[in-house]
């Protein structure tokens, strides 16, 4: 067996410092500016309306990538209406690498899902059409999100899918002294064009930071040989330093989907998704399969997994989970027990979604 040297920093990069607390939480504030005088497309409407139109409009257009015409057509008004919405967007600095302002309605939506499941913070990316592909929103606020909060001296726990990946564009790349990221599952060991393992060192570079991957595949064929690479490998290190983690970063898959990352990139049968299924499982994180009410499923699956522990994930004080689609609403909700997120991040669709399936179970 051929091992490496998991505890070395990735080439190129400084030595590994520990320490190093949790940044100060982001103070929410609302970027919107204000202006003496109405462009035309304001007339006749009141200010609260048109600067909740012209958000959407400017979501739509930077972030969805959406045309002028269609953006027209959905919001109801005339292109020409859309053009000198997104300029004044630009005017009032609303524009930058996201979208700075509110929308009320869900402002709204956020309080409703912090009550419901005791978060300390959600933030929902506004979505135009309920069957738009969630993933750019999502991605584009959790990079937002996480340009906010990273500092010098921090370590972060990152886990991987196509979720994560998608943050990489969004997220505002500066110098950060003594910053650590460490990837809390293991890769993929055929090369593929789509590989969101890659994200843990593409995300310590955006901070010229350390970055530690555990090289080894997700999941291999016995818990033998789990255990020797774990113990004659190096990898004992790598997840010995996971348990000093000040902020952990994670998304979750379904089960009963084709798309979820696991099975899409071979690591899942149909024979494993039936009997995850049938032993009650709902979602994976870090490829700890767990049922709708957070409890992680008996499955000898878990044997051949080459990844942190569930356990070690609860005690991080920060603990940010990005994710959402339809197809994951019953993994959200078991997720909401199985790691008790500090931060929330999806889309207006899955939060409507994950309050009406709470609604449900209280019946």
């Amino acid at each position: 067996m051929r091992c490496f040297d998991a505890a070395s920093p990735l080439p190129g990069k400084r030595k590994q410092s520990k320490g190093g607390r949790l940044a100060d939480r982001r103070k929410r504030t609302n970027g919107t500016a204000h202006s003496s005088q109405k462009t035309p497309s304001d007339a006749g409407q009141p200010d609260t309306k048109i600067s909740r139109m012209r958000m959407r409009a400017a979501w739509m257009y930077y972030i969805e990538q959406m045309t002028q015409n269609e953006i027209a057509e959905i919001l109801g008004v005339g292109r020409v209406t859309i053009v000198r919405m997104l300029a004044e967007a630009r005017a009032r600095n609303e524009v930058k690498i996201g979208i700075q302002g509110y929308l009320s309605d869900l402002v709204a939506l956020e309080r409703q899902v912090e009550k419901q499941f005791g978060l300390e913070k959600v933030i929902i990316a506004p979505l135009s059409h309920p069957d738009n592909d969630p993933i750019p929103a999502i991605a584009a606020a959790t990079g937002d999100y996480l340009s906010s909060v990273v500092s010098n001296g921090m370590r972060v726990g990152v886990g991987w899918g196509r979720t994560l990946l998608n943050t990489l564009s969004y997220i505002e790349a500066k110098a950060l002294e003594d910053f650590t990221v460490i990837s809390l599952l293991g890769g993929i060991s055929q090369p593929r064009r789509f590989n969101p393992a890659e994200f843990a060192w593409q995300f310590a570079q955006l901070f010229q930071g350390d970055g530690y991957l555990i090289p080894a595949p997700a999941m291999v064929d016995s818990i033998e040989t789990k255990t020797a690479l774990i113990e004659r490998c190096g990898l004992k290190s790598v997840f010995e330093m996971a348990e000093d983690l000040d902020l952990v970063l994670l998304s979750v898959g379904a089960i009963e989907t084709a798309s979820s990352t696991p099975y899409h990139i071979g690591f899942l049968n149909e024979g494993h998704q039936s009997s995850l299924a049938a032993r009650g499982a709902v979602g994976d994180l870090l490829f700890h399969f767990y049922d709708k009410a957070g409890r992680l499923v008996d499955h000898p699956i878990h044997d051949l997994v080459m990844s942190v522990g569930i356990d070690t994930v609860q005690r991080v004080p920060a603990r940010v989970l990005t994710s959402g689609g339809k197809e994951k609403i019953r993994a959200l909700y078991g997720a909401m027990t199985l790691v008790r997120p500090t931060v929330f991040i999806t889309d207006e669709e899955s939060a409507r979604r994950l309050l009406v399936l709470a609604e449900q179970e209280k019946g």
